[in-house]
């Protein structure tokens, strides 16, 4: 006799309550049901992101516990809804909306996700190599063309250059013709931006204005900030004036400003923008086009370390906490066969 689909369990890795890394527990849960708008999936594999380290450091609201992390996911499709033009065993990558939040994300062997996360693939790039980029390359396009409006020929700052969206960022940003400045803490990470294209990397010691304005004395066309708002100020001295500073990121865990006053923060004519984006920001056609560019060896993006199997996540987890990484981390999902 076979089992039915509401009957057939599951691996997943599911976060308690907010807390320590062992809050992360393996667990066999149900099979996602088919729901009528919503795709399930086989996940092949997921990236890591601060934002999962920051849900389970209990920063996070509205989220209820247990749950399984992961606002991005890459497989195949298992079920999907009549009329979708999905088709089972179709390629595909999930991520953002409320993956991973209000309902279950991908650190698990599958996940259902509204249609509208879902962009379908054509590629034959390796699952761990997919696994980097959807959450990676829509932040870092979002942040770019809504955010920023760059353009062929501008110069980009980018703040927080050795995490995994802002090498993305590099990436795009030299692959549509600008040039790219790009900050790191930690004086061993500078000739790793070089190596990634980065025309001129620099060291962060709390202030970069001024290294910026001896290699742009009016200041940079754009800036991206991934760190947040205490670097912020700085950030925007760098900027030329009718330039554009992008606040996208806080790799600090300071989202706030306090005690805000325009007249004294923002510098005269510099603009201050802000990105959060969703699946719907990156089009279906700019992601394949990245996709044949990464396969084509025109563009690459940086994988630090894939992680084995879920059992690997907890080491996952530390590793992003204790900046262990330059790039993004990866977990390779490996199947059992769906139990009864």
């Amino acid at each position: 006799m076979t089992s039915s689909p509401s009957t057939l369990t599951m691996r997943a890795v599911q976060l308690s309550a907010p807390g320590p890394v062992d809050n992360l527990r393996p667990v066999t849960l149900p099979l996602p049901p088919e729901r009528d708008g919503w795709v399930r999936i086989r996940v092949e594999a997921f990236g890591l992101n601060r934002s999962e380290l920051k849900l389970r450091l209990g920063v996070s609201v509205g989220v209820s516990f247990p749950r399984v992390p992961g606002i991005e996911a890459v497989g195949t499709v298992d079920a999907a809804p009549p009329g979708s033009g999905l088709l089972p065993g179709q390629k595909v990558v999930a991520m953002m909306g409320d993956m991973g939040r209000t309902y279950d994300g991908g650190y698990a062997e599958y996940t259902s996700v509204p249609l509208a996360q879902v962009i379908p693939v054509d590629t034959e790039l390796p699952w761990e190599v997919l696994g980097a980029l959807p959450e990676m390359v829509q932040t870092a396009y979002g942040s770019l063309t809504v955010g920023l409006d760059l353009k062929p020929g501008q110069s980009l700052l980018i703040r927080g250059g050795t995490s995994s969206v802002g090498l993305a960022a590099a990436a795009l940003a030299r692959w549509r013709g600008a040039t790219v400045l790009s900050t790191t803490r930690r004086p061993d990470r500078l000739a790793s931006l070089k190596e990634r294209g980065v025309d001129h990397p620099l060291l962060d010691t709390g202030e970069v204005a001024p290294a910026v304005r001896e290699l742009y004395p009016d200041g940079v066309d754009a800036a991206l900030d991934l760190v947040g708002t205490p670097t912020l100020p700085d950030t925007l001295r760098a900027v030329r004036v009718h330039g554009t500073a992008c606040f996208s990121g806080s790799l600090s865990n300071q989202w706030t400003v306090q005690d805000f006053s325009p007249n004294e923060y923002l510098p005269r004519g510099v603009r201050l923008a802000g990105y959060f984006g969703d699946a719907t920001d990156l089009p279906r056609e700019t992601f394949q086009e990245i996709l044949d560019a990464v396969a084509a060896g025109r563009l690459s993006f940086p994988v630090d370390h894939v992680y084995d199997g879920l059992d690997q996540v907890r080491r996952a987890h530390d590793d992003m906490e204790h900046n262990r990484a330059t790039g993004k981390l990866v977990v390779r999902v490996r199947h059992g066969r769906p139990r009864a």
